[in-house]
């Protein structure tokens, strides 16, 4: 994931102005992700802290809001909407996500005298690389691989669910019920925009 680009890589597109093709169900599923209404509390005030910092280093939104991911994850953690398993070398999710957020306090105070959601970004991802580098050795008890799968399937999909995610990438939402006619290779629909500046150096979709 990354910090959305100082420039819109699509510009003009509003994935909203296409709600008026989806089917009511779909509508509001979306347009309610717009605006979570934030009444689910799963993570204490202390993990709140940390939860958040560690889902802004994950999705480069530290230096801007483009996807409230944190209220979207504590939103599904609280009504318990897992993937309906979960990795025989690790406890539930719920578990999991608790426990870890503390742990990174832990490291953090152990390294740098200060908790997660006060480190620097350069000091949060260094205690970030240090568990998605650990290999198959245990992270304060916890399988490593598995708690980085977790994080990243919990905040990939709150991300890239939400519609100025899609915008960001060009993704004009669903497609039912009125479907695609141009497909293939750089054709677009109508109601698509072409990306501006893919010659960009880091851009990862020239």
């Amino acid at each position: 994931m990354s910090t959305p680009l100082p420039y819109p890589r699509f510009p003009g597109f509003d994935v909203m102005s296409q709600a008026g093709h989806w089917d009511e169900v779909t509508r509001q599923l979306v347009e309610d992700r717009l605006e979570p209404d934030g009444g689910a509390s799963f993570f204490s005030r202390l993990e709140r802290r940390a939860a958040g910092a560690l889902v802004d280093r994950l999705t480069g939104q530290d230096g801007g809001q483009l996807v409230p991911v944190l209220q979207m994850l504590e939103d599904r953690l609280a009504s318990g909407s897992t993937d309906g398993w979960h990795h025989q070398r690790l406890p539930q999710d719920a578990e999991v996500w608790r426990r870890t957020v503390l742990h990174l306090d832990a490291d953090a105070q152990a390294i740098h005298g200060a908790d997660f959601a006060d480190c620097t970004a350069d000091q949060q991802d260094g205690l970030l690389e240090g568990i998605r580098t650990q290999g198959d050795e245990p992270w304060h008890g916890l399988w490593a691989p598995g708690i980085w799968n977790l994080w990243m399937r919990y905040v990939c999909s709150a991300f890239y669910s939400h519609p100025r995610a899609w915008e960001e990438i060009g993704f004009p939402g669903p497609a039912f019920p009125r479907g695609y006619k141009n497909t293939g290779l750089d054709r677009r629909e109508p109601f698509e925009v072409a990306q501006a500046h893919p010659e960009q150096e880091g851009d990862p979709h020239p």
